[in-house]
């Protein structure tokens, strides 16, 4: 039962690149970071959050447009 619900989330899974929370660790086995959460890993972050706690990310926030100079 709990992983039709874990299914169903991860497919709602928010963009963790689009996150001011995700950043490029150095390490090549773990590439993805996330800094609320103290994690890395070679996978989509916020499935490894639902996979972890059976909930969606509650601490996305959107990265802010960086806008060209004109």
């Amino acid at each position: 039962m709990l992983s039709g619900k874990i299914s169903i989330a991860m497919e709602k899974a928010k963009n963790c690149f689009k996150c001011k929370h995700y950043y490029i660790t150095w390490d090549a086995r773990f590439p993805n970071g996330c800094r609320i959460y103290g994690i890395k890993t070679k996978y989509n972050l916020s499935t490894e959050v639902i996979k972890a706690t059976g909930k969606e990310c509650l601490c996305f926030e959107e990265k802010p447009v960086k806008r060209k100079p004109r």
